[in-house]
């Protein structure tokens, strides 16, 4: 986000005030996010406190002030915009992978829940996670087929993704 292009012309305001709309979105994502992922985050000390100053502020026109604050001390580090960018860009891999996961277990639960499809599948895990109580898995998929259980469903689904997390 340099003032100058690339034969040392001036940038034209227009794209000088694009290049500020966007830092001040990339400033508004550093200050949504959740805690945990907050504190993850490595910018400089003072980056770090204007952010949390604006995440503490309660009333909406103070926290806008502080807001385009924070995206004018953002203006005028260019490495640690730099640096935002890729923490941001790398939590959105780490979500898009967690999504992928998340869907691929729902989809062996469906498969396990499904009677048609049940025998597949559950060899399937068997492979994937030999470690994994098939015995109680094949309790819970049977009240499934027999009585449409929901909670055994949901049961399912939650021992799957713990056994994920473990292995």
């Amino acid at each position: 986000m340099t003032a100058e292009t690339h034969d040392n012309q001036p940038l034209s305001r227009t794209k000088k005030k694009q290049q500020a709309q966007q830092i001040a979105v990339l400033a508004g994502q550093l200050c949504d996010l959740s805690d945990n992922r907050f504190a993850r985050i490595e910018l400089p000390a003072e980056i770090i406190a204007e952010a949390r100053t604006v995440r503490q502020t309660g009333g909406r026109g103070s926290h806008k002030r502080q807001l385009k604050y924070l995206a004018g001390l953002l203006r005028e580090d260019t490495a640690a915009v730099e640096l935002l960018q890729a923490q941001l860009g790398g939590m959105d891999q780490v979500d898009r992978s967690d999504k992928m996961q998340f869907h691929a277990l729902e989809k062996m639960r469906d498969r396990l829940c499904d009677p048609q499809q049940f025998d597949q599948a559950c060899a399937e895990l068997q492979d994937q996670a030999p470690q994994l109580d098939i015995k109680t898995i094949l309790r819970l998929a049977q009240s499934v087929h027999q009585h449409g259980d929901r909670r055994a469903s949901r049961e399912i689904f939650k021992r799957l993704r713990d056994e994920m997390v473990r292995g």
